[in-house]
């Protein structure tokens, strides 16, 4: 037990000294090709409405690794990253406890849903804090993406219909006469998208669960958050991945989250085993009782 709660402390601490020196390093996931294994060779054109496969960061394994909050906004003490907080933005941020960012708590005092509760991270989280290999698959009428870390999924819908209103619940219908008042929040929201060109697929989606935040450094959302997600398909091994954040209760404009997140297309045989990253609550409490507590109790005393 003992070891397994070590093991656990080293999994909530290692992103937070890794990601510092991931790209310098290098780090790969075996099977898994990077830019730096081609030496510069040019890839081929990209395929026309076409952005399924295996994708990895093309640079490292841990390239899509953001501890810190959003790549483009790290929650660093510099002004220039800070997002353009409305008065009522700026208070939901400072009310929201991380355990990382300039702003960060002890763990234990920390109200992070997805590091205290194990909550589902939702979306745009998942991207914007660790990002790893991911496949998509496109359907006639959906684009699925599947994420590594957690094993969890999303739909795009690309079948034409339009993001729901007040008054629809999608999937629903009309159900014995009765039409549900309102749609149903989700950790991962309503997602439907649209090719913009032959090689950009655009997707918005709307309809958060409130327990979510933006990113691991607390930035909040309103019930008014709408994402802008663009996929645009570079060349024959290249995805470039984007998120702006638009959400005039709790922003004054709208912004990019993730400019281009470069992804390098992988075989689709490729499997990262013992890749496995999954949030267990039990052992997260564990951990808090054990040693994010007693840490916590031990700095509050050295500085009475």
């Amino acid at each position: 037990m003992a070891k397994r709660l070590v093991i656990l402390a080293i999994a909530v601490i290692a992103p937070l000294i890794l990601s510092l020196s991931a790209r310098a390093q290098g780090v790969r996931w075996p099977g898994a090709v990077y830019d730096s294994d081609f030496k510069g060779k040019p890839s081929g054109p990209a395929p026309v409405h076409d952005i399924s496969g295996v994708w990895e960061p093309a640079m490292t394994a841990r390239d899509g690794v953001s501890v810190n909050g959003a790549r483009e906004y790290p929650e660093d003490g510099n002004p220039a990253h800070e997002p353009p907080y409305t008065p009522e933005g700026l208070a939901a941020f400072q009310a929201n406890k991380s355990g990382v960012g300039a702003h960060k708590v002890d763990s234990a005092l920390s109200n992070d849903p997805y590091w205290r509760y194990c909550d589902p991270q939702g979306f745009p989280r998942i991207v914007l804090h660790n990002f790893r290999q991911s496949q998509i698959v496109q359907t006639a009428n959906q684009v699925l993406v599947l994420y590594m870390f957690n094993e969890r999924w999303r739909i795009i819908w690309t079948d034409g219909r339009e993001l729901p209103k007040d008054s629809e619940n999608p999937g629903w219908g009309t159900v014995a006469g009765i039409v549900p008042p309102a749609p149903e929040p989700r950790w991962w929201g309503y997602s439907v998208g649209k090719w913009v060109d032959d090689y950009t697929l655009v997707d918005e989606t709307t309809g958060f669960h409130d327990g979510t935040w933006i990113d691991t450094a607390g930035r909040p959302h309103s019930d008014q958050l709408t994402l802008e997600e663009t996929y645009h398909r570079a060349d024959a091994d290249h995805l470039e991945l984007s998120i702006k954040i638009i959400d005039p209760k709790y922003y004054t404009k709208p912004w990019v989250a993730l400019d281009k997140l470069r992804l390098r297309l992988q075989s689709p045989h490729l499997d990262v085993y013992g890749a496995e990253m999954e949030c267990s609550g039990s052992e997260t409490q564990r951990y808090l009782e054990m040693f994010a507590g007693p840490a916590a109790e031990g700095d509050t005393g050295s500085k009475k």
